[in-house]
């Protein structure tokens, strides 16, 4: 079975299958797959109209996504292991991730193993945008830090901004890796430097929205995301200069306002570590999208 390189004339066939159904876990996006390949080879063939997405490296090939069809298709499951099986040495490297909770039993019925992974953490638009209320106190307090403290604008994110949001990006991976004693946030932290790049030169392309903050002339904050569904909004990416007190928590705000279509918030998911998970969990999401890993007991 021919397997084909993912590419942007691709986004049409992505976003017509991932259509089939709504989603709200933030894996389920064109943008948030193709920026990807700045890590993985990632391949493509179709399987009963099922759309399967593999993603290939060194170590050797999985499913970001199952696949993709009008509903769960065995047939297509089932190849979709025998393509990744043909491609690992280890089979126990093939796999499907991010499954929703709504295919779990078909899943566990048809016989494949599964085990929860990192959910995504889905908050309420308005109450970032406003940040009323005793439970967010301390984030009112840091917005209100830096709308007294600094000469800032706020623009929308444009093409001509990348080479300014790189280059904060950059500091910012070296100042976290400077207080960093885990390898694998460390290994983290390298693969978002291409991915960034990946998104950032590719933009427009991939219907990304954003804004930048600029404090004294300079990009010291930014922040992008993706439409996910109808009410939901996906943000991606969110790096600020971490010298520059309430200013992460003035620029979730202040994007957060500005999508007034959404009624929801999706921050995505905290990898598994724990600083992560305490600063998701701050915001007060209304709740967690868990999400499954589909496995075989082989």
């Amino acid at each position: 079975m021919k397997l084909n390189k993912l590419t942007l004339r691709d986004q049409g066939l992505f976003n017509k299958h991932l259509a089939f159904a709504r989603h709200e876990l933030a894996s389920f996006s064109f943008a948030n797959t193709y920026i990807w390949r700045a890590i993985f080879d990632i391949q493509w063939t179709l399987v009963e109209n099922s759309l399967c997405v593999f993603f290939r490296d060194k170590v050797g090939c999985f499913m970001y996504l199952p696949p993709l069809g009008e509903k769960p298709c065995l047939l297509a499951i089932k190849q979709s292991f025998v393509i990744m099986d043909g491609i690992n040495k280890n089979k126990d490297i093939s796999r499907i991730e991010n499954i929703g909770q709504e295919d779990l039993e078909y899943y566990r019925a048809s016989g494949y193993l599964c085990r929860q992974k990192y959910p995504d953490y889905l908050c309420s638009r308005s109450e970032l945008a406003n940040l009323r209320g005793n439970k967010f106190k301390s984030q009112r307090a840091s917005y209100n830090y830096f709308i007294k403290h600094y000469n800032f604008e706020v623009s929308t994110l444009k093409l001509k901004d990348e080479a300014g949001c790189l280059s904060l990006f950059d500091n910012w991976i070296e100042e976290r890796k400077a207080h960093c004693d885990e390898d694998f946030y460390c290994g983290m932290l390298e693969d978002n430097r291409k991915v960034i790049k990946e998104a950032l030169s590719n933009y427009e392309q991939l219907d990304l929205k954003g804004i930048t903050v600029k404090v004294d002339e300079n990009i010291k904050g930014f922040t992008f995301g993706y439409k996910l569904n109808n009410d939901t909004f996906c943000i991606l990416y969110e790096v600020t200069d971490l010298s520059i007190k309430g200013l992460a928590q003035f620029i979730f705000c202040k994007f957060s306002g500005g999508l007034k279509n959404y009624n929801y918030i999706n921050i995505m998911d905290d990898s598994g570590l724990d600083n992560l998970r305490k600063v998701k969990l701050s915001y007060k999401p209304e709740r967690l999208i868990t999400a499954y890993i589909a496995t075989r007991d082989v």
